[in-house]
């Protein structure tokens, strides 16, 4: 078992009371993920192997300790067993990931996200029986990808084939409500939300009219919403 070293004094068992998670791996992605939910108010218990990122993380995480995540007994003794949510973000050791996620497979873990290096590690975790499975890197590629074909200022893929967008109104849906521009029949796609310029979000109703300078939210088919996207 790899030494553990304990910060900020916080015990896990209370941590793990809280409105919190627990993340295992804490290198790029599992920091981001850690530091982004401690941003919002969700209480941290990071775990790594390694001294120096667990020591560069003290005081930055509710609760951050050096440790073994493959080990039964550390998580046990970290309290792990008792979070109803924990994150697997364990990546460059596929050996690792997967006995750990085998470990809170057997704790019933109520909800279990674990980050996957490629397909094969994926579908490994899948037939394991873990609900989320991350792809960070592929994900954000295919994300990329779509900003670089097209206009859009931002693209979220909500599900296989159907997509969120962020982008600019074309002239042909400025100037007149928009239940009168027919966007569903013509282009499959529905405005939901507005920014206008220097102005906060707001919801997109039939009778929103758009001008120079707002930023609309589209969402709809992918494909439909891209194509969307490049109108002018």
């Amino acid at each position: 078992m790899a030494r553990r070293i304990l910060f900020g004094g916080t015990d896990p068992a209370r941590v793990a009371e809280a409105d919190s998670v627990a993340v295992l791996g804490l290198g790029r992605f599992g920091q981001s993920l850690a530091l982004e939910l401690m941003d919002n108010g969700t209480e941290v218990l990071g775990v790594d192997g390694r001294e120096d990122i667990v020591q560069s993380l003290n005081g930055r995480l509710t609760h951050v300790v050096t440790a073994d995540a493959t080990k039964e007994t550390v998580l046990r003794q970290l309290s792990v067993p008792d979070f109803d949510r924990v994150v697997v973000a364990i990546g460059s050791d596929i050996q690792a990931s997967i006995l750990t996620t085998s470990l809170l497979l057997r704790f019933k873990i109520p909800q279990i996200w674990a980050k996957a290096v490629g397909e094969a590690h994926g579908t490994i975790l899948e037939q394991l029986g873990v609900g989320h499975v991350i792809y960070p890197e592929k994900d954000m590629g295919k994300r990329v990808a779509h900003l670089v074909r097209g206009s859009m200022q931002d693209f979220i893929e909500i599900d296989e084939g159907f997509a969120m967008v962020k982008t600019t109104p074309h002239s042909a849906i400025m100037g007149i409500p928009l239940g009168q521009t027919d966007l569903r029949n013509k282009h499959q796609v529905t405005v939901t939300a507005v920014k206008p310029d220097g102005e906060p979000w707001t919801y997109a109703t039939a009778e929103t009219v758009l001008r120079p300078g707002d930023t609309i939210l589209v969402a709809g088919p992918t494909r439909k919403a891209e194509v969307f996207s490049q109108l002018r």
